[in-house]
Protein backbone atom coordinates (compact mmCIF):
# COMPACT_ATOMS: atom_id res chain seq x y z
CA UNK A 1 0.00 0.00 0.00
CA UNK A 2 1.33 3.37 -0.92
CA UNK A 3 0.87 6.34 1.06
CA UNK A 4 0.48 9.64 -1.11
CA UNK A 5 1.71 13.28 0.08
CA UNK A 6 0.63 16.36 -2.63
CA UNK A 7 2.33 19.63 -2.20
CA UNK A 8 3.23 22.41 -3.83
CA UNK A 9 -0.40 24.37 -4.54
CA UNK A 10 -1.60 27.81 -4.09
CA UNK A 11 -3.25 31.02 -5.65
CA UNK A 12 -1.16 32.28 -9.10
CA UNK A 13 -2.28 34.56 -11.55
CA UNK A 14 -3.47 33.79 -15.11
CA UNK A 15 -0.43 32.63 -16.98
CA UNK A 16 2.03 31.76 -13.83
CA UNK A 17 2.99 28.52 -12.71
CA UNK A 18 3.30 25.97 -10.46
CA UNK A 19 4.86 22.82 -9.65
CA UNK A 20 3.01 20.47 -7.75
CA UNK A 21 4.66 17.26 -5.63
CA UNK A 22 3.59 13.66 -5.07
CA UNK A 23 5.65 12.05 -2.46
CA UNK A 24 5.32 8.18 -1.89
CA UNK A 25 6.09 5.96 0.93
CA UNK A 26 6.09 2.51 0.08
CA UNK A 27 7.99 0.40 -2.33
CA UNK A 28 4.84 -0.45 -4.37
CA UNK A 29 5.93 2.68 -6.09
CA UNK A 30 8.16 0.96 -7.94
CA UNK A 31 6.04 -0.08 -9.78
CA UNK A 32 2.58 1.57 -9.84
CA UNK A 33 1.34 3.95 -12.49
CA UNK A 34 1.06 7.33 -10.79
CA UNK A 35 -2.13 9.91 -11.92
CA UNK A 36 -2.73 13.43 -11.35
CA UNK A 37 -6.41 14.18 -10.80
CA UNK A 38 -8.49 17.31 -10.44
CA UNK A 39 -11.85 17.74 -8.85
CA UNK A 40 -13.30 21.48 -8.72
CA UNK A 41 -16.49 22.36 -6.96
CA UNK A 42 -19.85 20.93 -8.74
CA UNK A 43 -17.67 19.15 -11.47
CA UNK A 44 -16.66 16.08 -12.14
CA UNK A 45 -12.85 14.25 -10.89
CA UNK A 46 -10.91 14.73 -13.95
CA UNK A 47 -7.43 12.69 -14.68
CA UNK A 48 -5.46 15.38 -15.37
CA UNK A 49 -2.46 13.14 -16.41
CA UNK A 50 -0.61 9.76 -15.46
CA UNK A 51 3.05 8.78 -15.57
CA UNK A 52 4.00 4.95 -16.43
CA UNK A 53 6.13 3.13 -14.03
CA UNK A 54 7.57 0.83 -16.48
CA UNK A 55 7.72 2.29 -19.66
CA UNK A 56 8.09 6.14 -18.21
CA UNK A 57 5.04 7.48 -20.77
CA UNK A 58 2.42 9.67 -19.90
CA UNK A 59 -0.52 11.16 -21.26
CA UNK A 60 -2.03 14.55 -20.44
CA UNK A 61 -5.60 15.09 -20.66
CA UNK A 62 -6.65 17.55 -23.89
CA UNK A 63 -7.39 20.49 -21.07
CA UNK A 64 -3.54 20.60 -19.99
CA UNK A 65 -1.82 19.15 -23.07
CA UNK A 66 0.91 21.40 -23.86
CA UNK A 67 0.67 23.36 -20.31
CA UNK A 68 1.62 20.59 -17.79
CA UNK A 69 4.67 17.82 -17.95
CA UNK A 70 4.57 15.16 -15.76
CA UNK A 71 7.67 13.46 -14.32
CA UNK A 72 8.59 10.80 -11.89
CA UNK A 73 11.96 10.68 -10.05
CA UNK A 74 11.94 7.16 -8.62
CA UNK A 75 15.04 7.64 -6.50
CA UNK A 76 12.69 10.12 -4.73
CA UNK A 77 9.59 8.26 -4.71
CA UNK A 78 8.13 11.14 -5.96
CA UNK A 79 6.42 12.66 -9.08
CA UNK A 80 6.16 16.28 -10.30
CA UNK A 81 3.65 18.18 -12.31
CA UNK A 82 4.76 21.09 -13.79
CA UNK A 83 1.54 23.50 -14.38
CA UNK A 84 2.87 26.30 -16.86
CA UNK A 85 0.25 29.07 -18.23
CA UNK A 86 -2.37 28.39 -15.52
CA UNK A 87 -5.88 29.79 -16.48
CA UNK A 88 -8.74 30.18 -13.86
CA UNK A 89 -10.67 27.08 -15.23
CA UNK A 90 -7.68 25.10 -13.89
CA UNK A 91 -8.83 25.75 -10.41
CA UNK A 92 -9.47 22.75 -8.56
CA UNK A 93 -8.23 20.72 -5.55
CA UNK A 94 -5.15 18.26 -7.12
CA UNK A 95 -5.02 15.01 -5.90
CA UNK A 96 -2.19 12.25 -7.30
CA UNK A 97 -3.37 8.60 -6.74
CA UNK A 98 -2.23 4.91 -7.40
CA UNK A 99 -3.79 1.27 -7.46
CA UNK A 100 -3.09 -1.59 -9.18
CA UNK A 101 -5.59 -1.67 -11.47
CA UNK A 102 -4.82 1.30 -12.91
CA UNK A 103 -2.82 1.77 -15.80
CA UNK A 104 -1.74 4.86 -17.69
CA UNK A 105 -3.42 5.15 -20.78
CA UNK A 106 -6.38 3.23 -20.39
CA UNK A 107 -9.59 4.87 -20.74
CA UNK A 108 -11.23 3.86 -17.48
CA UNK A 109 -9.76 3.81 -14.52
CA UNK A 110 -10.82 2.56 -10.94
CA UNK A 111 -13.72 4.49 -9.36
CA UNK A 112 -12.25 4.35 -5.82
CA UNK A 113 -8.05 3.95 -5.79
CA UNK A 114 -6.37 2.39 -3.06
CA UNK A 115 -3.85 4.95 -2.64
CA UNK A 116 -5.46 8.14 -2.78
CA UNK A 117 -3.57 11.74 -1.23
CA UNK A 118 -5.48 14.40 0.95
CA UNK A 119 -4.51 16.53 -2.10
CA UNK A 120 -3.33 19.91 -2.31
CA UNK A 121 -5.59 23.51 -3.98
CA UNK A 122 -4.49 25.47 -6.78
CA UNK A 123 -6.73 28.94 -7.30
CA UNK A 124 -5.65 30.54 -10.35
CA UNK A 125 -7.17 34.49 -10.51
CA UNK A 126 -8.16 35.99 -14.32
Amino acid sequence: QLHLVESGGGLVQSGGSLILTCTASGSAFDYRDIGWFRQAPGKEREEVSCVSSSSGESKYADSVKGRFTISRDKAKRTVYLQMNNLKPEDTAAYYCAADDRYRCGNTHYPLIFGSWGRGTHVSVSS
